[in-house]
């Protein structure tokens, strides 16, 4: 049955003079071959296809309601370009909560590490709760959001899209957060045991990784 569905929707370019049922058997059809499916239609036999296609397009001027209630997007200048449009930001959403996600997942891996063995190694912790708090404020509202709202471009439409069980945080972004995560640790490392001689600073064991007032007032 899988191969007949195939050779047929290997040979067929138009579907001309359709009914409800054939469209509706179309998508299912297609469905089932794990392919993903958009339909755009504007009348009230398309709403059957409409409801079943994974992303179903309405028209918002020429559209019964029946049409724009079974969709998921509603073309509100019934200009078949606006699918493009869509495409874009929906390309574009996906790589921003993809760099959102890496950048939060590496801050998050080096903070909690260096706090972890720090906490075991030295007498203080390298950061206090509340300089946590400071971190993850400063990486949210800024570098984050920086990330996750960036505009889209037109260079989305030159890749392939991405398939239904693509994760969204795949192999890649895994190699770059602990790879990343890795140097940093490296570096911070290096500073909290080297850190006094490369730079000649005046502390020792008794000096607290964080500003304390009284320690000053005393020495």
């Amino acid at each position: 049955m899988r191969c007949f569905k195939e050779n047929i929707s290997r040979k067929l370019k138009v579907l001309a003079r359709s009914s409800p049922e054939d469209k509706f058997m179309l998508v299912t059809g297609l469905k089932e071959m794990n392919a993903t499916v958009a339909v755009t239609g504007d009348g009230t036999n398309d709403a059957p296809a409409l409801n079943k296609a994974d992303v179903g397009f309405a028209m918002g001027i020429s559209g019964t309601d029946v049409a724009k209630n079974a969709s998921d997007i509603v073309l509100t200048d019934d200009n078949f370009c606006s699918v493009l449009t869509a495409v874009k930001y929906g390309r574009n959403i996906l790589d921003n909560v993809r760099k959102f996600l890496q950048f939060q997942l590496t801050v998050n891996v080096v903070a909690m590490f260096v706090v972890f063995s720090g906490a075991m190694i030295f007498t203080d912790a390298p950061l206090t709760s509340v300089q946590m708090l400071w971190v993850n404020l400063i990486m949210d509202t800024f570098a984050a959001l920086a990330l996750a709202t960036e505009a889209p471009s037109d260079e989305l439409f030159n890749r392939l899209p991405a398939k239904k069980t693509e994760r969204i945080v795949n192999n890649v972004m895994w190699r770059n957060i602990f790879g990343h995560a890795f140097y940093q640790i490296v570096v911070l490392m290096c500073m909290l045991f080297f850190g006094q001689e490369a730079f000649d600073l005046p502390f020792d064991d008794t000096t607290p990784f964080y500003v304390d007032h009284e320690y000053i007032m005393t020495h």
